[in-house]
């Protein structure tokens, strides 16, 4: 049985990241993953590293939409009908974590780790020296009526103080200074100039990844089936034999609760499922990431090509995928960008691991010392990765942490 300092499940962009801080930091690592780096929801995202992003999807009043989301399956956030029962233990917690109380914790928690991200990023990308692989074109946010864009102003006030530069924009001429092209229907926007994307989430992981085993790092493709504290070790048992380590990570994605409830951890973890359509070549001068607030969905440059994707639908891991969602946003865009080409798209669907306050867990795991877990990041894995890279390091080699892990324990349910 081999043994290494530590074990990394999981080789999205979390894990990959994680286990290159820690190879950095001296540790020998393997890091385990049952298809490859980055091969599965970290290959499909948008791409956006979106710091100001930092407002929970459980709101004060979220809970009043819910009917409409059982009404409306092909909408922005929906939930199976057929998989409610399964869902209501954490659709409750949903429902507690959009008290005020708690929603403006995670807003505060959010904040904090989003700065020590963004900081972390720029260790990572100088690190990587992979500035090629990022396009710094900002973000135009759209709303379809003056209501729903009076309705965030609670957010870019919030951004405001935060200190995040952007600019609001309200007519259609203003909106076509910064992306042409746009509907005349558009007459709300906001801009953020600051916000960038890689060029491509798979290829930045499989970056990073390359990058980890370049300095020395073990990788092996392994489906990890059992995990167990022997002692002062952890013992991690796959389909192709065991390895023992002294500490171990959990960043499997949508899949780590399943490893954290054999320790003895029983986290509310569920899968934000996110469709999209990628289409490798176009015309249309996309000249920044593009969010149609109200719909759910993105437009985002992905190589010399764009990806339209997005929306939420509750519905767990088993579920066949119900493509007629990522139909649904590109026929919006075609509407919602009169002229657009769009020919022979690859059609994808993901997990992307959600706890009910939209907080990942960055903490040791409650019952096993030599356990962190790494997960739950929902919509900003690849945003949150480099800074959650640094906290997990500091974990495992028993430092001080940059913020306050207190937020985002994993017994705080």
């Amino acid at each position: 049985m081999s043994s290494f300092d530590v074990v990394v499940i999981g080789a999205g962009i979390v894990g990959v990241s994680a286990a290159l801080a820690l190879r950095d930091a001296g540790q020998k690592v393997l890091l385990l993953d049952r298809k490859g780096v980055g091969a599965e929801t970290s290959a499909g995202n948008a791409g956006a590293f979106a710091f100001s992003e930092i407002e929970p999807l459980a709101a004060p009043g979220i809970m009043q939409k819910a009917p409409r989301w059982l009404l409306d399956p092909l909408g922005p956030l929906s939930v199976r009908p057929t998989y409610l029962p399964a869902l209501l233990p954490w659709m409750y917690r949903f429902w507690r974590a959009s008290h005020k109380k708690t929603y403006l914790e995670s807003i505060r928690a959010q904040a904090e780790l989003m700065r020590l991200c963004k900081d972390a990023f720029e260790r990572q990308l100088n690190r990587l020296q992979a500035e090629h692989l990022i396009r710094r074109e900002g973000q135009l946010q759209l709303y379809d009526s003056q209501r729903s864009f009076d309705a965030a102003g609670h957010v870019w006030n919030r951004r405001k103080e935060l200190g995040i530069d952007f600019e609001l924009l309200r007519s259609a001429a203003a909106i076509a200074e910064v992306q042409p092209g746009i509907s005349s229907r558009f007459t709300y926007a906001g801009y953020t100039p600051g916000w960038f994307n890689c060029t491509d989430p798979a290829v930045w992981t499989k970056n990073v990844g390359q990058a980890f085993q370049d300095a020395g790092g073990c990788f092996e493709i392994a489906e990890v089936s059992g995990i167990q504290t022997i002692d002062d070790h952890v013992e991690v048992t796959t389909n192709h034999g065991k390895w023992r380590a002294k500490s171990c990570v959990i960043s499997a994605g949508a899949w780590s609760h399943h490893l954290a409830k054999q320790l003895g951890d029983h986290m509310p973890l569920e899968t934000e499922r996110g469709y999209n359509t990628t289409y490798a070549y176009t015309t249309f001068d996309l000249k920044t990431h593009v969010t149609f607030a109200d719909h759910g969905f993105v437009a985002s440059r992905i190589g010399n090509g764009i990806r339209i994707g997005g929306a939420v639908e509750l519905a767990g891991l088993k579920a066949p995928a119900n493509y007629r969602r990522s139909e649904i946003l590109v026929e919006k865009v075609r509407r919602f960008m009169p002229g657009i080409d769009l020919k022979d798209g690859v059609q994808w669907m993901g997990y992307r691991p959600s706890l009910p306050d939209s907080r990942p867990v960055i903490s040791r795991s409650s019952r096993a010392h030599q356990v962190v877990y790494a997960f739950g990041h929902a919509h900003l894995g690849l945003t949150q990765s480099a800074g959650t890279a640094e906290l997990v390091r500091d974990l495992v080699l028993d430092r001080s942490g940059a913020i306050d892990l207190t937020p985002f324990s994993s017994d705080r349910f």
